[in-house]
């Protein structure tokens, strides 16, 4: 049987790190934890469930993650953040595909709790991801936040869901909103593109439109009405700063590439 490493990088994720790595166990032939310097319970954790613990400063998403699957002794690793855990069909997915001899790479569905509910429609479900694969044939890319794994084969899609544990409170996805949004609009300044009355006005309409009507958020009822709302902002407040990058207008401070790892995105 082809075996796997689990490979995740974290940032003072003791809320979270136990219910990810629990989830993993019966998957994974080595678990490879890369962590930024946690102050809390966060490697205690990790320790305690046999993960090969690292440590190096967070240096943005894209190269913390290659950095991680670096550090793993098989070709075959699953990428988690800490915020995530896989269901038992995608964990009975991938043993199957062990058994069988794993190749190229594989997706799956990625499915969010939002304020303690599991959401099923709308823009944020199914949000498929490349998550296995072998790391000879692939890698992260991206720039700043919007990391992804490039692969130039054609993956295979297991069953089965990476479960999200995203926000607890509404407060938690504004700020994070605000956040994002910045991070959001400086990488899309520095690579030349540039906002308008336009977008600012026409692309969080077509968001909300997008996610609560065509993909159907209404079904997840009052929560899927706050999430087509978020997302709009969101996309307003991400196309707002690029105008005001590109103005010289002071966008806010606040967000730091060093402030932690996970994020809903």
């Amino acid at each position: 049987m082809e075996k796997l490493s689990v490979v995740i990088i974290t940032f003072n994720e003791e809320r979270n790190l136990g219910r990810c790595l629990d989830s993993v166990l019966r998957i994974a032939d080595e678990i490879v934890v890369l962590d930024s310097f946690s102050t809390d319970g966060t490697l205690t954790i990790a320790g305690a469930r046999g993960a090969k613990v690292y440590q190096e400063s967070f240096a943005g998403y894209t190269e913390q993650k290659n950095r991680a699957l670096a550090l793993a002794s098989f070709p075959f690793a699953l990428s988690l953040d800490a915020d995530e855990a896989i269901d038992q069909r995608l964990e009975a997915a991938i043993l199957s595909a062990k058994a069988g001899g794993l190749q190229g790479a594989y997706t799956m569905n990625r499915c969010t709790n939002y304020c303690g509910k599991f959401i099923r429609h709308g823009s944020w479900y199914p949000d498929r991801k490349l998550r296995l694969f072998d790391r000879r044939q692939a890698k992260w890319t991206g720039f700043r936040i919007h990391e992804r794994v490039d692969y130039t084969g054609t993956p295979i899609h297991l069953r089965g869901d990476i479960l999200h544990y995203s926000y607890d409170a509404l407060e938690e996805h504004a700020t994070q909103n605000n956040r994002f949004s910045t991070l959001s609009a400086q990488a899309y300044f520095e690579q030349g593109k540039r906002s308008s009355w336009f977008k600012m006005l026409v692309n969080p309409a077509w968001a909300f439109v997008g996610g609560y009507i065509f993909r159907l958020g209404f079904l997840d009822g009052f929560r899927g009405f706050v999430i087509a709302v978020n997302v709009a902002h969101l996309t307003f407040m991400k196309y707002y700063k690029l105008y005001a990058l590109a103005k010289g207008i002071p966008v806010s401070a606040a967000a730091s590439l060093n402030s932690g790892v996970s994020r809903p995105s």
